[in-house]
């Protein structure tokens, strides 16, 4: 009986979006003009200028609650806590959503969740099918996560990953060509086109993936009496002479490659600074990616001549802004957050495949597993058991650990394997699922699981009191959970909730909460 008022509660409270076609919504409200008028920056002229020339009706902008939730979980994984969104819903700083975006840039939390999507690409696991084990694991994802806190030119990020060798255990970027899948050449260019080219290689012909796969077939790899440790080195670090040759380059140049360097450098010069590589369209199309939930080019792991960008100025545009920034990332990332593009609202003005296309509205997504356990974690104070039982590593991680600082792919739970956490086998955006399944939602609704940490929770017990139905508790668990204040129709909905016979004293409140967590409201990012 209570799952079937816990279910109208949820109905009545928090309205689903996912495909409705209302013209209001609870989270978003008429702050907002025409967004095209607020903003005018060089990323505004080229989305609303394609957008004028196609006749779609752009979003408004979104609200200061919508914004202060979606800017928290893209740039940082994380959900804002109660008192932040009050602060900055009450700041009359007409630039305070500047202000927000430099501050969280600075923050740890960005480098631990933009670290944590580079470990998926780069395949950080320690067990099947990527071998890279527990101690070269952790090395790598350190490496990683610190290079991005360190923000370290992104030209340099690759050319450290492409150049490396030494020991897997000591130069954490060898493991790149550990993690391929393959030691093979072509499994290794494989590799490098999907990470740093955004290219898969199953499109190319024949004689282009060979001449590439070339660039990489003097690497050798080498034991150690440690146990699992590793030597990755290229030509002429191990003493070896090799003839002079000639490399074709994947845009068909022909590059003399002296005996005496590594091809691997040759091909690296090639990739970051050269006019006719992808390198910088790719980086900046991957970053408008995790922003949108959609690339300019889309897939953003699927450029190919027969795919082309929706909007190539704009494309080119922010790759020549990638490259006179020095490769700095956050640049990018501070451009795109500050654009009255990436905050347009999700109410469309028209739904049709080319407004979705050319981001005439902020598209909708479910959260990533990592930041939805995370985020029933800091909202109920619980805490999540994360393990590994494949043999090698055999973990079992302390149970305040946050899920998007796992180091190891091989290690999970069974929340992150049911909310479509990537595997990490083939580096591939696509391994992660994008859709909430029933299975999903039944494990959210019904699941003692998810109950336990309700009913437990100190936090929520804290703001619920003795089942106090005032405004002001509500609004305390609105706060919490959807980063905004309820409306007046919610709290009606509410407060006629908590006097009716089926509201079972202390747990009215809770069954709120459930119904709040449970809301398409919650569970996508938006």
């Amino acid at each position: 009986m209570r799952i079937i008022f816990t279910v109208a509660i949820l109905l009545c409270v928090a309205f689903s979006f996912v495909e409705a076609n209302a013209p209001v919504m609870p989270f978003e409200n008429a702050e907002g003009g025409n967004v095209s008028a607020a903003f005018s920056g060089q990323i505004d002229s080229f989305v609303f200028g394609k957008l004028k020339q196609m006749a779609i009706q752009p979003a408004n902008q979104c609200s200061d609650a919508v914004f202060i939730r979606r800017v928290y979980l893209d740039v940082t994984g994380t959900l804002p806590r109660a008192d932040e969104v009050v602060k900055f819903l009450e700041d009359k700083n007409p630039g305070k959503r500047k202000v927000l975006i430099d501050c969280l840039l600075a923050r740890d939390e960005f480098a631990d969740y933009l670290g944590m999507k580079w470990c998926d690409l780069l395949r950080v696991k320690s067990e099947f099918p990527v071998n890279l084990w527990p101690e070269a694991t952790q090395a790598y994802d350190h490496w990683i996560r610190d290079s991005i806190r360190r923000n370290v030119p992104y030209s340099l990020f690759a050319w450290e990953i492409l150049t490396a060798s030494g020991s897997n255990f000591r130069v954490p970027q060898v493991n790149f060509y550990r993690s391929a899948g393959s030691k093979e050449p072509k499994a290794i260019a494989r590799a490098v086109a999907l990470t740093f080219m955004g290219e898969r290689t199953e499109h190319w012909p024949k004689a282009k993936l060979d001449a590439m796969a070339a660039f990489f077939s003097k690497i050798g790899f080498k034991s150690t009496n440690e146990w699992k440790e590793e030597i990755v080195f290229g030509n002429g670090i191990a003493g070896d002479i090799q003839p002079p040759a000639t490399g074709i380059l994947p845009d068909g140049t022909s590059m003399q490659i002296p005996c005496d360097r590594d091809p691997r450098e040759i091909f690296a010069q090639w990739l970051i600074f050269s006019k006719n590589s992808p390198f910088a369209r790719n980086a900046v199309n991957r970053t408008w990616y995790l922003l949108f939930g959609r690339g300019i080019i889309e897939e953003p792991d699927d450029s190919r001549p027969d795919n082309p960008p929706s909007n190539p100025e704009l494309l080119a545009w922010l790759a020549r802004e990638l490259v006179s920034s020095n490769y700095d990332i956050k640049h990018i990332y501070r451009l795109i957050l500050n654009s009255g593009a990436y905050q347009l609202s999700c109410i469309s003005a028209m739904r049709s495949p080319a407004a979705e296309a050319n981001f005439a509205f902020h598209s909708m997504r479910p959260l990533d597993a990592e930041v939805l356990i995370d985020a029933l974690d800091q909202i109920t104070g619980a805490t999540e058991e994360y393990s590994s039982m494949v043999p090698e590593p055999y973990t079992f991680l302390p149970g305040d650990r946050r899920s998007i600082l796992l180091p190891d792919g091989s290690i999970g739970s069974a929340f992150l394997d049911l909310f479509g956490r990537p595997p990490r086998d083939t580096g591939l955006l696509s391994e992660r699922r994008s859709h909430l399944t029933a299975a999903q939602r039944l494990h959210l609704l019904n699941s003692s699981h998810v109950q336990s940490k309700l009913t437990k929770s100190e936090p929520l017990k804290k703001i619920i009191r003795a089942n106090n139905p005032s405004a002001d508790i509500v609004k305390q668990l609105y706060l919490t959970i959807l980063s905004r204040y309820p409306t007046e129709d919610e709290l009606k909905a509410i407060n006629t909730y908590s006097q009716s016979a089926e509201a079972k004293g202390p747990t009215a409140m809770l069954d709120v909460a459930w119904s709040l967590i449970n809301s398409a409201e919650f569970l996508y990012q938006h």
